[in-house]
């Protein structure tokens, strides 16, 4: 006697398409995050540059790198929703 549980599930993905779209955006947002960092060296090398120590270098960059981590995690946390 078979029971449910018996039963052969076939493989899957193991998030849902909505998970994978998520990670996606979450993987752009490091990448703008990283890009934001660029920059900043001087035109003349035996010349030092402080456009190294910019807002946009220091502060927002890292922000925003780590806010795409923490939606990374909850993209791979997230349920997926149920198919009706």
């Amino acid at each position: 006697m078979a029971s449910k549980n018996d039963e052969k599930q076939e493989p899957g993905f193991a998030l849902g398409k909505e998970n994978y779209r998520l990670l996606a955006i979450g993987f752009v947002i490091i990448v703008i995050g990283f890009l934001l960092m660029l920059g900043g060296k001087s035109d003349d090398p035996s010349e030092f540059s402080d456009k190294i120590f910019s807002f946009r270098r220091i502060t927002l960059a890292p922000v925003i790198v780590l806010a795409g981590f923490i939606f990374e995690i909850w993209a791979i946390m997230k349920k997926p929703a149920k198919p009706e």
